[in-house]
């Protein structure tokens, strides 16, 4: 496998070897991720958060079917829409979400245009383009929370329903695979109302989410220096090619071919 740079809060960057097409760099929050780096050549895919694309020097088409396709230069893509996106530049942004948040919302608002579930036209589009731009694997940390609080319009992921927030705050922090069963009983409800409450306040599955925490949790691994191995057991997944599976389906590429860019992951905030 080639060579993975890491870094966590508290540790100096490492110099990072540009591949083909661009160094990336993946910075994570609880429940929220930011990619910047070259396009990458996704397949169809479906994502468990929202996600706010951005062609930082060219636009990019998001191809749905049914539903035809939009062309953006910033877009926001809902959670479980499968979609595919082609870009025609060589450098994309992803910023994903921390789903039914306060910050989801206020970015929802910003958009103008698109249909089928998928938002184009962000209103401040020129600036986020042009400070997108200068965002790379050795940005400092402020300057990237500082972009994404520009695109989303909020500052911090705030939880309309305190239930919700409790049970997204375990998923990610766990140290243990957790069933929906035991967070409703954790916060006194059904099993069956806890999940139709999930979805109404989220947008997303309970099950999709949990997923979406076992990705950061595999990240997190990886970023302290796993193999995919260790980083596929330490997210619960049964075996390394079920994460490569499960990540495929959600973000339209394998994990081994987003690491042989050199990505840099950084922890920011970290769980614990």
């Amino acid at each position: 496998m080639p060579a993975l740079s890491r870094t966590c809060r508290g540790t100096a960057a490492p110099q990072v070897q540009e591949a083909p097409g661009g160094e990336a760099a993946v910075w994570l929050w609880p429940g929220r991720a930011l990619y910047a780096g070259p396009s990458l050549r996704l397949g169809p895919h479906s994502g468990a958060v929202a996600c706010v694309a951005v062609g930082v020097d060219a636009p990019f088409a998001v191809r749905r079917a049914p539903g035809g396709e939009l062309r953006a230069r910033t877009a926001l893509i809902p959670p479980r829409v499968r979609h595919h996106l082609a870009a025609d530049g060589d450098r994309m942004i992803f910023l994903y979400l921390d789903p039914g948040s306060a910050e989801d919302r206020a970015c929802r608002a910003r958009f103008s245009a698109g249909d089928h579930g998928v938002m184009t036209g962000h209103e401040a589009e020129a600036g986020l383009l042009d400070r997108a731009a200068a965002i790379s694997a050795n940005s400092p940390d402020r300057q990237v929370t500082a972009w994404a609080a520009e695109a989303t319009g909020h500052q911090a992921a705030s939880f309309t329903d305190p239930r919700i927030a409790a049970a997204m705050r375990r998923l990610i922090g766990a140290d243990e695979p957790l069933p929906a069963a035991l967070l409703a009983a954790e916060l006194g409800l059904s099993e069956s109302r806890f999940l139709r409450l999930f979805r109404d306040r989220t947008g997303t599955s309970y099950r999709r989410f949990r997923l979406w925490a076992q990705m950061h949790r595999a990240a997190r691994a990886l970023a302290a220096g796993e193999n995919l191995t260790r980083a596929a057991a330490d997210g619960y997944f049964a075996s390394p090619s079920h994460f490569s599976t499960a990540f495929y389906a959600m973000f339209g590429l394998a994990p081994s071919a987003l690491l042989s860019r050199r990505v840099t992951i950084r922890c920011l905030d970290p769980i614990g």
